[in-house]
């Protein structure tokens, strides 16, 4: 059965870890998904959205949002294939990497538009 699961790379590892580790493990990758999607909503909304903002300033912090969702889906997929490797291996769970850059440019993101308010 394990030949037929995908990515085998990740399967063929190890032995089954306990369902419910593997069962919040994918919780985790949806919620990273879920966080893509949701940047990908802030993008298309401040172009959408007729905001008081200039150009320039709304342009770049849609450019933030949709930098932000490509590395939240990026960080689904590998944070999810090395967590699941590591509970297959019996090993220490990888750390979080991305969690600070994603904070960090949501509120760049915010302070452009809140800028673009402000300047001609």
């Amino acid at each position: 059965m394990t030949d037929r699961r995908f990515p085998r790379r990740v399967y063929r590892e190890g032995g089954e870890p306990d369902p419910r580790f593997s069962l919040a493990n994918e919780r985790t990758f949806l919620a990273w998904l879920r966080t893509a999607l949701a940047m990908y909503a802030a993008a298309f909304a401040l172009e959408a959205l007729e905001l008081p903002a200039a150009t320039g300033w709304r342009l770049a912090a849609a450019a933030v949002f949709l930098v932000l969702g490509t590395i939240g889906s990026v960080q689904a997929w590998i944070g999810w294939a090395r967590t699941e490797t590591s509970l297959r291996r019996n090993e220490p769970l990888p750390g979080l990497a991305v969690g600070g850059i994603v904070v960090v440019g949501v509120i760049v993101a915010v302070a452009l538009v809140v800028i673009g308010m402000f300047v001609p």
